[in-house]
């Protein structure tokens, strides 16, 4: 039986604000990237988000961005690589300290936002990232969008690293994901992920808005959690998947 991860981004709320359903969404998922107090998050939301996770037995994964709130780190912030080092290794740790209050272990990292898609094409953001989480802890797995220097960086360097794909997101030619600001950038109909993402775990290539279907390597499978309808999505996905024979599981071992 063919085997994948199914992730969400999570934990996004602050204060009294709440972003998507996360106790749905966790009750879903194999897997969870929980912001880590820049992009979103704060102590309360880690610690809510994560203790949830810990009940279901998910994956648990710190999701560092920039620190950019009324962006929600998907604005570009011009920064030093020994700036951009420590704003990561600050996230990591708020959400790896919450996670001992919670007794849940954080086992990888994921990159949020800009900082992802900038990591995605830029060799040296993409060290910087893998150096840091290295530095931190060996341990850490790396979740890297498929084909990118991010995951480049993260295999030359030892790293475990495992790639994704997006339920969600449409795809270029180039294997980047189509801006937010262009059409095709996303997907809303729970049958069309499904039917795009079944199809690509049979073939292993990937429909792109510009070309012919590109190769493309996935251990896990993203539903972003503040998208409008994700539970309903990411509900059907992973029914559609079981039906199929895929078995969901994480990539991350858990307790």
């Amino acid at each position: 039986m063919r085997s994948i991860d199914l992730n969400a981004d999570l934990g996004e709320g602050y204060g009294p604000w709440s972003m998507g359903d996360d106790v749905a969404m966790l009750g879903i998922v194999t897997s969870a990237n929980i912001a880590c107090g820049g992009h979103a998050g704060d102590p309360d939301t880690m610690f809510d988000t994560l203790a949830v996770a810990g009940k279901n037995n998910v994956a648990v994964g710190a999701h560092p961005g920039y620190a950019d709130r009324a962006g929600f780190g998907r604005r570009i912030i011009p920064m030093s690589p020994d700036e951009m080092a420590r704003m990561i290794a600050a996230q990591i740790g708020a959400l790896t300290s919450i996670a001992r209050l919670a007794s849940v272990e954080v086992r990888y990292v994921k990159a949020h936002g800009a900082l992802a898609n900038l990591a995605a094409t830029n060799a040296a953001v993409a060290q910087v990232f893998v150096d840091t989480v290295r530095q931190l802890d060996e341990r850490l797995a790396i979740l890297a969008i498929s084909g990118t220097e991010i995951e480049h960086a993260g295999r030359s360097a030892g790293a475990q690293v495992f790639s994704e794909v997006f339920a969600d997101r449409g795809y270029q030619a180039s294997g980047q994901l189509v801006p937010r600001s262009e059409p095709g950038a996303l997907i809303y109909d729970p049958a069309e992920a499904a039917d795009r993402l079944l199809g690509f775990l049979e073939t292993g290539l990937m429909p792109v808005v510009d070309g012919a279907p590109i190769p493309l390597a996935a251990d896990s499978i993203c539903v972003h959690g503040d998208s409008p309808g994700a539970v309903d999505m990411t509900t059907q996905l992973r029914s559609r998947l079981l039906a199929g024979g895929v078995e969901l599981r994480s990539f991350a071992v858990t307790s």
